[in-house]
């Protein structure tokens, strides 16, 4: 019986990523970033989604350090 054996890359040679492959990972993760930015920087200011106070108070200390101003 013969065993099935895989062919690697050897260690030295890089792989090529096809474009395709990775462009709509690249876009969702722009997106949530995008996302995360939005929720750190500006929710609870002028232009607030949600009501009260608790995603403020969750991203609170992200704020500050990511240098925004919050009161």
């Amino acid at each position: 019986m013969s065993h099935p054996t895989a062919t690697l890359p050897s260690p030295g040679i890089p792989v090529a990523i096809p474009l395709g492959e990775l462009l709509p990972w690249a876009i969702f993760a722009a997106l949530l970033c995008l996302l995360a930015l939005y929720f750190v920087g500006a929710e609870q200011g002028a232009t607030a989604l949600f009501s009260g106070a608790g995603i403020h108070e969750f991203v609170h200390d992200g704020r500050h350090l990511l240098g925004f101003p919050c009161h």
